[in-house]
């Protein structure tokens, strides 16, 4: 045995997936799936008989949850469908910078200044009245596969 110590070169990630498999037929209205790459929410969801051949074909005509585009597929019900982690956090909303970046507290103290705001004009309206106010305003960040985006607005109260 040889007593010299090996260097591996790691190009991969900590390995948390940014999605997982659920079988077609059991996805449901307002679940999420990915259907083109992209991260969905499901708006209307169709089985269509077993045919000749045995497969039940679920038809998805989801909304993309960053972009708001409408996409379908068709997908036969015993086979996997790519689910992505969406998840939802709230922060506190400290600053608006002049080049459209939100300056944002964490729970633990930390600003977060990598998100653009929304380009939904109405909330975009929203946030910017709101702050220009002096109301303490708390956004919700969506984020899945590697993206994120304010998708909501509270408003605490002036500060």
């Amino acid at each position: 045995m040889s007593d010299e110590e090996h260097h591996f070169e790691s190009k991969a990630d900590a390995g948390a997936s940014k999605t997982y498999p659920q079988q077609a037929g059991t996805i449901r209205k307002n679940g999420y799936i990915v259907i083109k790459g992209r991260p969905c929410k499901v708006v209307e969801v169709s089985t269509s008989k077993t045919g000749k051949h045995g497969h039940a074909k679920c038809h998805f005509v989801a909304i993309d949850i960053f972009n708001g585009k409408k996409l379908e597929d068709i997908v036969p019900s015993s086979h996997n469908c790519d689910v992505p982690h969406v998840n939802r956090t709230d922060y506190q909303l400290i600053d608006i910078s002049e080049d459209g970046f939100v300056s944002l507290l964490t729970e633990n103290g930390n600003t977060k200044d990598d998100l653009k705001l929304p380009t939904d004009d109405n909330l975009l309206s929203q946030i910017k009245g709101g702050f220009e106010e002096g109301k303490d305003l708390v956004v919700s960040v969506m984020s899945a596969m590697g993206e994120e985006q304010i998708c909501a607005l509270k408003d605490i109260g002036p500060k």
